[in-house]
C-alpha cells in the first residue's frame, strides 16, 4: 500500500478571479506567471453591467471584454485556451452547482458573490490535486470564501512590498557634519557631493544638514553630483512655515523635476502649496490644471445627483476652490496678481474639473495638479502620466492613510505605488508633509483622534 503527500506549495495553481480585479487592472490576466486562470461566467455578467459609462471601471470592462474577446477568437473559451508563451491557461466557468459547502445555501442568498465563491468550490472539488485560490479586491469577499475552506487571496500585481518606506519622512538629518561644508553650502549655493550623504544619497533627496551651531535645507542634485542649498522662497503670496513645506516649493518650483508627490495628512499644505507653484509659474505653462477623483458618497454613482455635468461634480471640487479662495484673499481687491487668477481663470487657462474628463487629453506645456491621488489605482497614475507632453509638470497630492475607496489600501494604491517605483529617479521628487499647519485643532485631531 503506497501513501501519497501531496504538499500545497509543490501543487500546480488555479487562480479564480473576481469582477474586482478585472476591474482594478484589466490586464490582470497577463500577470499569473505560467499559472492556470479561472473566470466564472457570473463575473462577465458583472462586465456587463458595467461596460456603460465614463468612468474608470467602465473603461477597464470594456478593456477586459476586447482581451476575453480576441483571446477566444476561433476558439472554444469554455475549454482551457493558452495564454501565449511562458503563461498558463484560462477557462470561462460555466458551472457553479455544488453539493457540499453551497455558498448559496449556507449565506442564505445567491448573489453575485456567493456564485463566485461556488465557482471555486466546483473547482475545488473538481481538480483536487490542485491548488483553486479565488483571488479578489473585495476584503468581505475573501473572508467569506476562507470560511468555507477555500484559498483566497488579494490581487498582489502593483501593490508595495514594504510600506514603511513611504511612511517614513521623506527627508534625511545628517549632524556633526563639518561646519565648512555648512558655510561653504551658503555662500557657493552649490557645493560637490563628495561623499557628504554617504548611502543616505538619492537623486532629488532632501536633507537637512547640521553642525553644532548651523543647519541648512539641501537637495542632492544626480546630474552634476552636488548639493544645492534650499532657500525659503515665496510662491504667489504663500510662504512655506516648516521644512517639509520648503522642499515640496523647490520640487515644485524645479524645472527639472517633471512628477511631484507630496503626501501628507490634512492641513500640511499639500494642495496650496501645489496651487500657488502653479501661479506662480504661470508665465511657463500655457495652462494649469487642477482635478482630484471623484469618490460618490456611499458608492452611489454620481448620476443620481440633479443637475448638468458641472453641477453634479462641483460638490467634489470644492476643496480645491477653497484653497484658490485662499490664494486669492492673500491680494486685495485691485491687486494685479488677484487679477489674473481671475483672467486666467476666464480664459481658461486655469480650470477645475473632475478626472473623468481628463481621460484622452494629451497634456502638453501644462501644470496639472491632482488631488487626493491615494484614490486612484495604479493603472490610473500610470495613465495620466502617460498623458504628458512636452513641458508638462504633473503633481500628485494625497494622504495613502485616508482612501475613499474599497478596492484600495496602503500597499496598492496610486500614490504608494508611484513613490515606490518612482524614488531615486532624476524627474521624480517625492515630499512628505508631516506637520500641519492649518490650525492648532486641526493638528489636534490628527495627533489624537
Amino acid at each position: 500500500m503506497y501513501i501519497y503527500i501531496i504538499y500545497p506549495d509543490l501543487m500546480p495553481k488555479l487562480f479564480v478571479l473576481d469582477t474586482s480585479v478585472l476591474l482594478f487592472d484589466h490586464s490582470a490576466t497577463s500577470n499569473f506567471e505560467d499559472n492556470d486562470i479561472a473566470i466564472p461566467i457570473t463575473v462577465l455578467e458583472e462586465l456587463d453591467n458595467f461596460k456603460i459609462g465614463n468612468a474608470t471601471k467602465n473603461f477597464e470592462a470594456r478593456s477586459v471584454i476586447r482581451i476575453l474577446d480576441k483571446l477566444s477568437e476561433g476558439r472554444e473559451i469554455r475549454d482551457w485556451i493558452s495564454l501565449g508563451p511562458g503563461k498558463g491557461r484560462l477557462k470561462i466557468i460555466m458551472h457553479s452547482e455544488v453539493h457540499d459547502q453551497n455558498a448559496i445555501d449556507i449565506y442564505g442568498s445567491d448573489k453575485n458573490d456567493h456564485k463566485i465563491i461556488n465557482a471555486a468550490i466546483y473547482l475545488q472539488q473538481r481538480e483536487p490535486a490542485t491548488s483553486v485560490i479565488l483571488v479578489t479586491k473585495d476584503i468581505n469577499l475573501r473572508i467569506k470564501a476562507k470560511a468555507l475552506g477555500l484559498q483566497a487571496e488579494d490581487y498582489m500585481t502593483g501593490k508595495v512590498k514594504d510600506v514603511d518606506d513611504i511612511t517614513e519622512s521623506s527627508s534625511s538629518s545628517l549632524s556633526d557634519l563639518n561646519a565648512d561644508i555648512i558655510q561653504r553650502l551658503y555662500q557657493e549655493k552649490k557645493i560637490e557631493e563628495n561623499g557628504i550623504l554617504q548611502e543616505l544619497k538619492s537623486a532629488n533627496g532632501y536633507y537637512v544638514l547640521n553642525n553644532c551651531s548651523q543647519s541648512a535645507l539641501a537637495r542632492y542634485n544626480d546630474s552634476e553630483n552636488a548639493i544645492e542649498l534650499v532657500e525659503k522662497k515665496l510662491a504667489y503670496g504663500i510662504k512655506p512655515k516648516n521644512a517639509e513645506q520648503t522642499f515640496a516649493l523647490d520640487a515644485l518650483l524645479n524645472a527639472d523635476i517633471k512628477l511631484v508627490a507630496l503626501q501628507g495628512v490634512a492641513g500640511t499644505g499639500k494642495t496650496l502649496l501645489a496651487l500657488a507653484a502653479a501661479l506662480e509659474q504661470k508665465n511657463k505653462f500655457d495652462q494649469i490644471i487642477l482635478s482630484r477623483p471623484v469618490v460618490p458618497l456611499s458608492n452611489r454613482d454620481i448620476g443620481y445627483l440633479p443637475g448638468a455635468a458641472e453641477e453634479k461634480i462641483s460638490p467634489y471640487m470644492q476643496p480645491l476652490w477653497d484653497n484658490l479662495k485662499f490664494i486669492k484673499s492673500q491680494y486685495k481687491e485691485n491687486a494685479r496678481k488677484k487679477k489674473w487668477i481671475e483672467e486666467l481663470q476666464e480664459n481658461g487657462d486655469l480650470s477645475i474639473t473632475a478626472l473623468t474628463f481628463i481621460r484622452g487629453r494629451s497634456l502638453s506645456n501644462a501644470m496639472f495638479i491632482i488631488d487626493e491621488a491615494q484614490n486612484l489605482t495604479p493603472h490610473e497614475i500610470k495613465t495620466i502620466i502617460t498623458r504628458a507632453g512636452e513641458g508638462t509638470k504633473i503633481v500628485f497630492t494625497g494622504d495613502i492613510h485616508q482612501i475613499d475607496t474599497p478596492y484600495l489600501d496602503e500597499t496598492s494604491n496610486g500614490l504608494s505605488y508611484i513613490i515606490d517605483k518612482l524614488k531615486g529617479n532624476r524627474l521624480f521628487a517625492h515630499v512628505k508633509l508631516e506637520k500641519g499647519e492649518r490650525s492648532e485643532l486641526a493638528n489636534l485631531a490628527n495627533k489624537l483622534l
